[in-house]
C-alpha cells in the first residue's frame, strides 16, 4: 500500500444484503435504530439492495474498488450489511477478527471474506479474537475503534461493545496506542459505537466533541487530533443524529473521497464543507433505509489497509 493511502484505503469489503432488516436484537443500545412499520418487510429489503447497489457504483466510478459479497440469509443475519465491525485489515498484512455483542451479529463471520483477502492481498497473519465471546468480553471492530494509522492511535468509546481487556491485548499486539473515554449521550447513556461520533481522515477529523463525558478527556483528545497536524472539525449532536460522524475517507482513482450518506452531508455547514473539500471530495450516498439498521456509510465498508498482491 502507498503510505499516502494510509488513512484512506483504495479498496474496501462490501455485503449486499438480500433480506434486509433492522436487527431487534441491537435496539436496546442502539438508540440510532428505527423499525419502519408502514412497509412490508420485502419492499424494505428490496430498497436496501436497490441503495446498496447505487452506493457501490458510485464509490467504483470513483475509482475505489469494492469486494462485493452476498448475503442471502433470511433473519440470521440481519446486520450483515455493516462487515466492519467482525473484522479489520492493517499495514504490514495483519487482519483481525472480532467478538460482538449480540449473538446474531456473530453469524457474519464468513471464511469467503477472509480467503479473498488472503488470495488479493499480501496476508502475513490472521488473529482471531472471537473466541473471548464465550468470557463475555467484546471488542466490535472499526465500531469500536476509530484508528488514527498515522499516529497509531485507537479512540475508543467506552460501552459494552468495546471490552477494555480486549482493547488492551488488540492495541498491544497491533501496535496501537488505546485512547479510551467516557460518551453519554442526552439521555446520559454511552455512545455504543465510536464510529459515529468520529472519524479520522488525512488532513481533519470529525468529531463530537460535546459527547465526551469528562472534560479534562475532552481537551486531551482535541489535542491528541490538533497535535496529528489535522484540522478538527467539530460537529454537534444533532449532526451526529444525522450520521455526521459515520463517514469514511478512501482513495479514489483522482483524488480522496469522503464517503458519507445524503442525509449526513445535508446535514454539514458550509464552513465544514469548505475544509473537507481541501482535502477530499464530498460524495454523498442515498442509503435512508440503511440507516434505519442504525449505521450508515462508514458500517457499510470494512477498509483494505493490505497491499495487493
Amino acid at each position: 500500500m502507498n503510505y499516502r493511502h494510509t488513512q484512506a484505503p483504495s479498496a474496501g469489503v462490501m455485503i449486499r444484503p438480500h433480506h434486509f432488516t433492522s436487527n431487534p436484537e441491537t435496539a436496546a443500545d442502539n438508540a440510532f435504530q428505527f423499525v419502519s412499520t408502514h412497509l412490508e418487510p420485502a419492499v424494505v429489503a428490496a430498497q436496501a439492495r436497490a441503495e446498496f447497489d447505487q452506493a457501490v457504483a458510485q464509490l467504483t466510478a470513483e475509482g475505489v474498488r469494492i469486494h462485493v459479497f452476498d448475503d442471502f440469509g433470511h433473519h440470521e443475519t440481519p446486520d450483515s450489511v455493516f462487515p466492519n465491525n467482525w473484522f479489520s485489515t492493517h499495514q504490514g498484512g495483519r487482519v483481525a477478527i472480532f467478538p460482538m455483542y449480540s449473538p446474531s451479529r456473530r453469524r457474519e463471520r464468513r471464511g469467503d471474506v477472509i480467503d479473498m483477502l488472503k488470495s488479493t492481498y499480501r496476508v502475513q497473519e490472521v488473529v482471531d479474537y472471537s473466541g473471548l465471546e464465550y468470557d463475555n468480553l467484546f471488542l466490535e471492530g472499526t465500531g469500536a475503534m476509530v484508528f488514527d494509522h498515522l499516529e497509531r492511535l485507537a479512540y475508543v468509546s467506552n460501552s459494552n461493545r468495546a471490552d477494555p481487556i480486549i482493547l488492551e491485548r488488540f492495541c498491544t499486539m497491533f501496535g496501537y496506542e488505546p485512547m479510551a473515554f467516557a460518551t453519554a449521550d442526552t439521555s446520559g447513556r454511552p455512545i455504543y459505537h465510536t464510529n459515529v461520533i468520529m472519524s479520522i481522515a488525512t488532513e481533519y477529523a470529525l468529531i463530537c466533541l460535546d459527547v465526551i463525558a469528562n472534560p479534562q478527556r475532552r481537551n486531551e483528545i482535541a489535542a491528541r487530533l490538533t497535535n496529528s497536524g489535522r484540522t478538527v472539525i467539530d460537529i454537534s449532536r444533532e449532526q451526529v443524529n444525522e450520521f455526521a460522524g459515520n463517514a469514511l475517507e478512501m482513495t479514489g482513482q483522482q483524488n480522496r473521497i469522503l464517503a458519507l450518506s445524503e442525509r449526513a452531508a445535508v446535514a454539514l455547514t458550509h464552513e465544514q464543507i469548505t475544509i473537507i473539500e481541501k482535502s477530499a471530495k464530498l460524495l454523498p450516498l442515498h442509503i435512508p433505509t440503511i440507516e434505519l439498521a442504525g449505521g450508515s456509510v462508514r458500517c457499510m465498508i470494512a477498509g483494505i489497509h493490505l497491499t495487493a498482491r
